[in-house]
């Protein structure tokens, strides 16, 4: 049973599919410092979206770089989508749909700063160190609570999993060169918050 989740005064509203870049690398900058939340029957988990990386089309690195499949398609819809897939054979990753429909690309959310729910993050991560609860886009869907079963789902709409609004101006953005890939390592597709203690990936390599 999952203890209630302390509610918190942040004000946080969604975010509207007409806001959103259409670019993907525009949509991965836009998103660093808005919210994502995650509404369950027992409270509020949300937290502030620190880190992305973008994987505009065409990109050999993405996930439609060769085409639309059944454990893609979801990334093929309008932007503003629920993309997720599992890998390394533990981990589900969590990806905002971006361009226009038919076209498949993707933003990779890397890191969160927690801000309601963080005991029931911890619980969910077993881990007491609070900047390690969402530090790495494995450990994000971990701690929100997130699997293959909000593939698709609308992240501007009605549903439990959304984007919202930042509850604090968001402070210098940085970009880098991607993370923990073996295909175009070298692009600029990266961005993170500057200075915050929750990003993951070393900030040396940043522009």
């Amino acid at each position: 049973m999952v203890t209630p989740v302390k509610p918190c005064q942040c004000s946080v509203k969604r975010l509207r599919r007409r806001n959103l870049p259409v670019n993907t690398l525009e949509l991965a900058r836009y998103l660093i410092g808005k919210t994502l939340v995650h509404d369950l029957p027992a409270g509020r988990l949300s937290g502030r979206i620190v880190e992305t990386e973008g994987y505009p089309p065409g990109d050999a690195a993405g996930r439609s770089f060769r085409g639309k499949t059944p454990s893609n398609q979801s990334l093929f819809l309008r932007r503003g989508y629920c993309h997720i897939y599992f890998t390394y054979g533990s981990s589900f990753m969590v990806n905002v749909t971006s361009e226009e429909p038919g076209i498949g690309a993707g933003v990779l959310l890397r890191a969160l700063e927690p801000i309601e729910g963080s005991d029931t993050m911890q619980r969910f991560r077993n881990t007491a160190r609070v900047q390690d609860i969402a530090r790495g886009p494995g450990r994000l869907a971990q701690a929100m609570h997130i699997d293959m079963g909000y593939d698709g789902l609308d992240l501007c709409g009605a549903g439990p999993l959304w984007l919202g609004t930042a509850v604090r101006p968001t402070g210098s953005i940085g970009i880098s060169r991607r993370i923990g890939l073996t295909r175009e390592v070298a692009r600029t597709r990266r961005f993170f918050e500057r200075g915050s203690v929750y990003v993951s990936g070393p900030r040396s390599i940043s522009l």
